[in-house]
């Protein structure tokens, strides 16, 4: 039986589109086991010297400097233009893998990577014999919204949420060949929920903290981005009520330095991790996040009922502005530009728990459940109506060669849930 093949276009801007990225393909195994092939591709940083200085850059910025990035996103945009009917920057890259890996969807969770890339895929491979498609991982439409989203050739267009849907449609999107379809996360973080005493064992099996305090999670990115040591003092005056998760991300000198401050502090409970493959786990534990704008952390924030403290401390990236406009519209979430601020959410939810449980109600109405087998059965679906599709000159017959047109039998997916990994 033909195998279906897809090609992921992603880039290490940030963590979200390559979680995404990685997401996609387990679902793609869980669902389809070896009945779908897909390889995923950081297309910016590996097809051009030019662009990896612009992914360092963008990540550098995220890093030391959010509020540089108004400039910096504005030169972005000028990738409309550079790349709209075919790829400038890495075109021989891109051209060679869609040359031998011949996938019959490529499907693009990047701004710059959809605006050309579809154009030049169709080219080389024929317009029959390959699908496009698009996930935007945006919460909303406006200033941070890039342009370079939006390809109106694509055959599917996944929005994250109607509100950032609408926007693509504003850009030109044409309304049929667009889907909301929510979060797109790892199957383990859909089948990892923690009941109430798994939830009670873990804070205090696991973490070694008491389950009867309120828990504050200190998160960050991937790069490690953080104002960890900034905020902490904060949580000083209420250690007989309040205790902390922190993760560091691969920052190694935070985690140390993290480290020697619980030492030095040890009225206040707080569990420090570097890394950590069980945010979603973390989240069901805690009271509150702490985290920048990003929109895969804020997501998951979301679905496990995690209410959100914007730390908007430096300035804050336009994308992550989209992010902080959807929730602090439905005054579901606190926002903070320094300690001081971070001090005073923590004075008022102290001295009035109904301040908290007001915005936590405000949180969860924003809320909304998914089947996340669906997205991943739509674009398989789309990858092989372009496996289907005869090869010029074969008159529609059947293919017996894996990745040759002709008529296939529809991929049915396995059943949901998947089953727990060990």
């Amino acid at each position: 039986m033909p195998r279906v093949r897809i090609l992921v276009l992603t880039s290490s801007t940030g963590g979200g589109h390559d979680a995404r990225a990685q997401a996609f393909a387990e679902w793609c195994f869980e669902l389809y086991r070896h009945e779908v092939e897909v390889r995923i591709e950081q297309m910016l940083e590996k097809s051009s010297g030019f662009f990896r200085l612009g992914v360092n850059f963008y990540n550098w910025i995220q890093k030391k400097s959010p509020w540089l990035h108004k400039a910096f996103y504005m030169f972005v945009e000028l990738l409309r233009f550079l790349n709209r009917r075919s790829v400038s920057f890495g075109r021989g890259y891109y051209e060679a893998v869609l040359r031998e890996y011949r996938p019959h969807l490529v499907f693009s969770v990047h701004d710059c990577l959809n605006r050309g890339y579809f154009q030049l895929a169709r080219k080389i491979l024929g317009p029959d014999q390959v699908r496009c498609a698009t996930y935007c991982g945006e919460f909303s439409g406006g200033f941070g919204y890039s342009v370079n989203w939006v390809e109106p050739s694509a055959d599917l267009y996944l929005s994250r949420t109607a509100t950032a849907r609408d926007y693509a449609l504003k850009l030109g999107m044409p309304r049929e060949r667009t889907r909301v379809r929510g979060h797109l996360m790892q199957p383990r973080q859909h089948t990892e929920m923690l009941k109430a005493e798994a939830r009670t064992a873990f804070i205090e099996e696991k973490l070694e903290l008491r389950s009867d305090l309120f828990t504050v999670f200190l998160a960050t990115g991937g790069n490690g981005a953080n104002n960890h040591l900034d905020l902490l003092p904060a949580l000083l005056p209420y250690a007989d009520r309040v205790q902390a998760i922190v993760i560091c991300g691969r920052n190694r000198e935070t985690y140390n330095q993290l480290v020697h401050w619980r030492t030095e502090h040890p009225a206040l409970h707080c569990f420090v991790d570097g890394f950590s493959e069980e945010v979603h786990l973390l989240m069901q534990v805690s009271d509150a996040i702490v985290t920048r704008g990003g929109t895969t952390t804020c997501a998951k924030a979301l679905h496990f009922r995690c209410p959100i403290i914007f730390n908007a401390i430096g300035g804050i990236m336009p994308q992550e502005a989209l992010t902080v406009k959807y929730f602090r519209r439905g005054e579901g979430a606190e926002l903070i530009g320094n300690a001081a601020d971070f001090g005073h959410v923590l004075k008022r939810w102290m001295e009035n728990r109904r301040e908290y449980d007001r915005l936590r109600s405000n949180f969860l109405k924003l809320r909304y459940d998914e089947d996340p087998t669906l997205v991943v059965r739509e674009l398989v679906d789309l990858a092989q109506e372009a496996l289907a599709s005869p090869k010029p000159g074969e008159g529609g017959q059947a293919s017996t060669k894996p990745g040759e047109g002709g008529s296939v039998t529809k991929l049915q997916p396995g059943p949901f849930p998947p089953k727990p990994r060990k």
